[in-house]
């Protein structure tokens, strides 16, 4: 695979400051899903009865019957869970999220109109619960837009948040087509929004969480009673406010399901979360439609570049033959390497190039180094140096020597090459005229093969700085 698709970096070691209302330290943000009566069910021309997430350890699918058990669980989560939640909620003064299952919302009512009344956001969870990793791009966009028509007459308003939960590798790039969504919720890849370009269209990315979740009371190695959730609630608020406090603020995000949470013997671990999180100053409890427009507004999506990763190999060429001194055969074999999102920066293209570079025979690595004009040399004097190291050699003065150290670095220069085969290379910008002729004096008296070593490490740290002043702009 030489196009990698998959972002491996993200943000990186410098996330942005997201900028929360009031200089909040952390974005908590609280999600219920609503799935009750949209659950499989062969009342709802489903297959079989649901196995998921629900009290019965190891439940089966019971295909062509209704599981009655398994329908008095959910049906537990719409009749009583949901008002649980809600009457905390709203005693706490917190708008979540509601994830609704469109044909879920549709089967209640009563709690559409208190989630709408207690100004909850209703996001949309899909149509029904359809594992989509087998279907085609038709049939998944085909619910999706079922989906949404469903949504907009049962509550009134189309969608503006989505998450599926079951998704295939084609959701969000078919939900970012639609083009009515302020953010997508179906990766877990950051605590902080980013944005997704496809196809011609920029597309905010809220992620979501499988861990800071009540799902884990009915999964194997999950929470066993509500201390536990409370315990993991608490230590993931505490190391993001943490990170808040030293200005990398971060989203926490956290999943309920009705007849899980909602269940008497568990809220209260919400209750005591909620109030833990509420005794810190700063702390801000939004919405994801808030989040969602709190980002478009102060991080809206970046210009679009010549990412290295999706140049062609001339393209690639063009920007990029020149960091190895006079060999464009080393951004020839990067471009022919794996790259993907993650290479979309300075580190990427420079481990692309370093990577050619050194899976090169002995003899190509020996002509990168000769292709190095000498410090202070003849070149230099002519006015014959490429402007990367006419730069560099200027850098550290070596354009400004005395008659003296002129004669000190010509014999210098002689004397290495006499004996390596190849030029005193050294990474001017980390040293200055003094450390440049210590490292001389030193290196010379190595053997040939621990200075060809340590000739090509200064020429991989060269091309950082060339590729740092070649993509300065781009980034």
């Amino acid at each position: 695979m030489q196009n990698y698709p998959r972002d491996m970096l993200g943000y990186g070691a410098n996330t942005p400051d997201p900028k929360w209302p009031g200089g909040a330290k952390i974005a908590v943000q609280f999600v219920v899903n609503y799935e009750e009566g949209g659950e499989n069910c062969v009342l709802h021309g489903d297959e079989a009865s649901e196995a998921f997430l629900s009290e019965i350890v190891g439940a089966a699918q019971w295909y062509g019957q209704r599981h009655w058990n398994m329908e008095s669980i959910y049906e537990y989560g719409a009749r009583s869970g949901f008002w649980r939640l809600h009457r905390l909620f709203n005693e706490m003064q917190i708008r979540p999220t509601v994830y609704g299952v469109a044909t879920a919302l549709a089967r209640s009512p009563a709690q559409v109109a208190a989630m709408l009344a207690s100004d909850w956001e209703i996001a949309s969870h899909g149509l029904k619960w359809i594992e989509y990793k087998d279907a085609n791009v038709e049939t998944e966009r085909a619910d999706m837009e079922a989906a949404i028509k469903l949504h907009t007459e049962v509550t009134g308003t189309r969608p503006t948040g989505w998450y599926t939960g079951r998704c295939s590798v084609n959701t969000v790039d078919i939900v970012t087509s639609e083009g009515g969504f302020d953010y997508i919720s179906d990766t877990y890849d950051d605590d902080l929004p980013h944005w997704r370009h496809h196809n011609g269209r920029d597309q905010l990315i809220i992620p979501y969480t499988l861990d800071a979740n009540d799902m884990r009371f009915a999964t194997p190695q999950g929470f066993n009673c509500g201390d536990q959730f409370f315990s993991y609630l608490r230590d993931s608020f505490d190391a993001l406010y943490r990170e808040g406090e030293e200005g990398k603020a971060k989203m926490m995000s956290i999943g309920i399901h009705c007849r899980l949470l909602g269940r008497p013997g568990r809220i209260e671990a919400l209750r005591d979360f909620i109030e833990y999180a509420m005794s810190h100053e700063d702390v801000w409890f939004p919405r994801r439609i808030d989040i969602a427009r709190h980002w478009q507004e102060h991080h809206p999506a970046p210009a679009q570049w010549a990412r290295p990763s999706q140049m062609s190999r001339e393209a690639f060429v063009a920007a990029y033959g020149g960091i190895f001194e006079h060999s464009a055969w080393v951004a020839e074999n990067a471009h022919d390497l794996e790259k993907g999102p993650a290479h979309d920066c300075l580190e990427g293209v420079h481990s692309l190039l370093c990577r050619a570079f050194r899976a090169a025979d002995h003899d190509a690595r020996l002509g990168v180094l000769n292709a190095h004009p000498d410090l202070a040399g003849k070149l230099a004097a002519a006015g014959r140096l490429t402007d990367e190291s006419t730069s560099e050699q200027a850098s550290a003065g070596l354009d400004m020597l005395t008659d003296q150290e002129r004669d000190t670095f010509t014999r210098q220069n002689s004397e290495y090459v006499a004996k390596h085969g190849f030029p005193f290379i050294i990474a001017v910008r980390d040293n200055d005229k003094a450390s440049i002729m210590a490292a001389f004096e030193r290196r010379i008296s190595n053997d040939s093969a621990t200075e060809f070593a340590e000739a090509c490490k200064q020429v991989e740290r060269i091309a950082w700085y060339r590729l740092s002043d070649s993509l300065e702009s781009a980034l």
